[in-house]
């Protein structure tokens, strides 16, 4: 057994990514971060809905 961080390979850059900012409206929103995990794509509630409905 070792006694790694699972931590210890992630980057600074990552972390700057990973925070509740939308692409499209550049609001932060709580449901950015879970469209990021469910879809990959960081976009808000109101943004995914818009993009799902009118998808160009």
């Amino acid at each position: 057994m070792t006694n790694k961080d699972p931590f210890e390979n992630i980057k600074e850059e990552d972390l700057r990514d990973f925070n509740n900012k939308c692409d499209e409206c550049k609001k932060e929103d709580e449901s950015v971060s879970q469209n990021l995990i469910l879809t990959g794509f960081k976009l808000c509630k109101s943004c995914r809905t818009s993009k799902t409905i009118f998808p160009i």
